[in-house]
């Protein structure tokens, strides 16, 4: 077992060195000349950022002192993020590259052929100003065959005839580099002008997403409103309203007040009963304790419950469900609590089985009235099977972030049976809040924040 985590660890390690000389040598070496500066500043400027990362991800998980975490987990998460997307922009320049060499080198040809016989080549025309006006003749060179001779200018001997001295009347600077202005980019100052070209579009595409998804966070999530039938939830419950968080992840990063963000954003929304599943924090009491303190404001008719996710376990759970409960939320720890018209249960999330304090469902949900429309609130969107198993009307998750940074959604999908929204198991549906916040890197991207209002329909109404 240790040597496969070892070979694992080595692999993980031997992609992570190769992705990123791979974009060190499409930024810096390839838009240089020759080793220098640039080159070193690059390579320094990935290494740092890698060094950042891995001090903030070992900051937060060590329980290093809070000032530290927070020093290292902007810069740190930040990169983690942006070095993702430099991969995938200079992966797409590698397509466009050819392309553009391609073009500039048509059009390098076109010229050329123009200041030799002044005719165009279709493939690519002279530009509208560089051409000649019609009834006049192309400008006429001492060797060519119409050029009249004047009786003043002295015989000079012709230079052999040789490969050099058939050429179209470029000469090669001492960099490699066409001089006449018949190529207006030689062989090797093309590569180097595509490369740059392509990096610097590469650098700030990658800057742009970063900075974008970034502001989505900062911003706060946004409210979505899904309305769920249930066949057994009675007349009288129609229209019931459960404003749905998850995945707020206060920590280094987002702190007192994102959460008083989230707070607001909720209360905006007037809803029967507030459901927070799971992923409340990244750190410990002591540390988040203030930054937690809003959630006391939460507003809702039936009240604010809570249920644990994996990154409780991470923080101490047991802290958190009493700091809940000392803010007014109702910590469900496989427990049921029977509403006027359904039931609400809830279960602990499955990272706590390594605690012995992992989901029983059971206990919360064994002797239930089944005849009574049943929600459960249960973190991971993979413990719908047993929701399944026991009858569940509708289960309400979190965790997936619905991928948080593109493609992630690809590797969400391929752990969890649903990454985002409304799917149907049987006779059980199952909703998957892509969360408010977000872990490590505050961004976004392609998996906008959400707080959802699930609206609850009688099929009997």
């Amino acid at each position: 077992m240790v040597v496969v985590f070892v070979l694992a660890a080595l692999l993980v390690v031997g992609v992570l060195v190769t992705a990123n000389w791979y974009v060190w040598r499409r930024l810096f070496r390839d838009t240089t000349r020759a080793p220098g500066p640039v080159r070193r500043i690059g390579a320094a400027v990935i290494a740092g950022g890698w060094v950042l990362t891995v001090g903030a991800l070992v900051a937060e998980r060590a329980g290093a002192p809070f000032w530290l975490q927070r020093v290292l987990a902007w810069p740190g998460f930040l990169w983690l993020a942006l070095s993702l997307y430099l991969l995938l922009a200079v992966l797409a320049g590698d397509i466009v590259r050819p392309l553009l060499r391609r073009y500039l080198e048509r059009r390098a040809a076109a010229r050329q052929a123009w200041a030799t016989t002044g005719v165009e080549t279709s493939a690519s025309p002279v530009a509208a100003d560089e051409r000649i006006p019609a009834g006049t003749a192309p400008p006429q060179t001492s060797d060519t065959p119409d050029a009249p001779q004047t009786s003043d200018t002295p015989d000079t001997p012709k230079a052999p005839d040789t490969p050099s001295s058939r050429t179209t009347g470029t000469t090669e600077g001492a960099d490699g580099s066409d001089a006449g202005a018949a190529s207006p980019l030689a062989r090797p100052s093309r590569r180097l002008f595509v490369s740059r070209v392509v990096a610097g579009a590469a650098a700030a595409a990658a800057v742009g997403t970063v900075g974008y998804g970034t502001y989505g966070v900062l911003s706060g999530p946004k409210v979505k409103r899904v309305t769920v039938p249930l066949a057994r939830l009675p007349r009288a419950a129609h229209g019931f309203r459960i404003a749905v968080v998850s995945d707020i992840h206060l920590g280094p990063v987002l702190g007192r007040g994102f959460a008083q963000q989230v707070v607001d954003t909720i209360n905006s929304t007037q809803p029967d009963l507030v459901a927070v599943v799971g992923d409340l924090v990244d750190g410990s009491v002591k540390d988040l304790g203030p930054a937690a303190a809003p959630l006391s404001q939460l507003k809702a008719r039936h009240g604010a419950y809570f249920v644990t996710g994996n990154h409780e376990y991470f923080s101490g759970a047991e802290q958190w469900v009493a700091e809940v409960r000392r803010l007014g939320l109702l910590p469900l720890e496989n427990a049921r609590t029977e509403l006027p018209h359904f039931d609400l249960a809830g279960v602990n999330d499955v990272a706590g089985e390594d605690e012995g304090q992992g989901p029983d469902y059971a206990r919360a949900l064994g002797d239930r009235d089944r005849s009574r429309a049943c929600v459960l609130l249960a973190h991971q969107p993979v413990q719908i099977h047993d929701a399944v198993d026991h009858g569940v009307d509708l289960q309400l998750s979190g965790h997936t972030h619905g991928g948080q940074l593109w493609p992630g959604n690809l590797i969400a999908r391929a752990a969890n049976p649903t990454v985002a929204g409304l799917e149907r198991y049987g006779d059980t549906q199952l909703y998957v809040s892509r969360g408010a916040g977000a872990w490590g890197p505050p961004t976004r991207v392609g998996a906008p924040s959400d707080i959802t209002v699930i609206e609850l329909a009688s099929r009997k109404a």
